[in-house]
């Protein structure tokens, strides 16, 4: 397993890897760490799948979730990776999109048990994590800086692997487009966020500023931001 290859990079959205890897259709599938519940919207809207149970640990971004009363198809829970309210292998897919380094880092090898542990057998489990390098990751390191936890969660996916507790389908490295119309849309977007408490001072706030409008166009600040998917197969029997 690799932690990046760009030899085997292309560009492409989440969703595009997403929709050519897996069996979305009529699948039961759980999504841990749904966020503001945008790819679950996309998901349930355009790939008919049986049921999505999206979760979510941030409780104040979990409230605003239940005000969505326009996905029938989609259930919004509270709960942690470490910590699955589903039954065995109930699941046909288990998504983490860019969650699985937010997940405490003792606790990340239980993660990887219990998604095996939900799983159906020869269910998938698509590991999507974001790649410590790019120009908009330099931006976000001088006041988030996750080098240390997206590193524990590549060898939680590795060990998870040599363990035989999931088996390894294929990893798959791409650069997907990023787009913010301004410095104050960057801000409200990684800055003000619910499920981290930035420790941010005047000084600092200037800096990433400065960093940012470096990259302003005339129609904003575009990116590219590496990604690795870990797609993941529980093994049969």
């Amino acid at each position: 397993m690799k932690m990046y290859n760009p030899d085997t990079c292309q560009q492409a959205t989440e969703l595009e890897i997403m929709s050519s890897t897996l069996p979305l259709a009529n699948s039961r599938i759980l999504e841990l760490g749904c966020g503001r519940a945008w790819m679950t919207r996309q998901l349930a809207e355009q790939f008919s799948p049986k049921i999505i149970i999206a979760t979510e640990v941030d409780r104040i971004q979990y409230k605003k979730n239940l005000q969505i009363d326009d996905l029938p198809n989609v259930s919004f829970v509270y709960g942690d990776a470490a910590s699955i309210d589903q039954p065995d292998a109930s699941m046909d897919l288990v998504i983490m999109l860019k969650s699985l380094h937010h997940v405490p880092m003792e606790l990340m090898d239980q993660a990887m048990l219990e998604i095996s542990r939900v799983l159906k057998p020869d269910g998938l489990a698509y590991i999507s994590e974001p790649v410590y390098s790019g120009s908009l990751n330099e931006i976000m390191r001088l006041f988030n800086d996750e080098k240390v936890v997206r590193q524990a969660a590549f060898e939680a996916v590795t060990r998870a692997v040599e363990q035989g507790i999931l088996e390894l389908k294929e990893q798959i490295f791409f650069d997907s487009p990023g787009h913010y119309r301004s410095f104050e849309h960057f801000e409200q977007r990684m800055l003000n966020v619910t499920h981290t408490e930035h420790q941010i001072n005047a000084e600092l706030y200037q800096q990433i500023k400065q960093a940012f409008q470096q990259h302003m166009t005339s129609d904003g600040a575009h990116f590219l931001k590496p990604s690795r998917v870990d797609l993941l197969r529980r093994p049969v029997g």
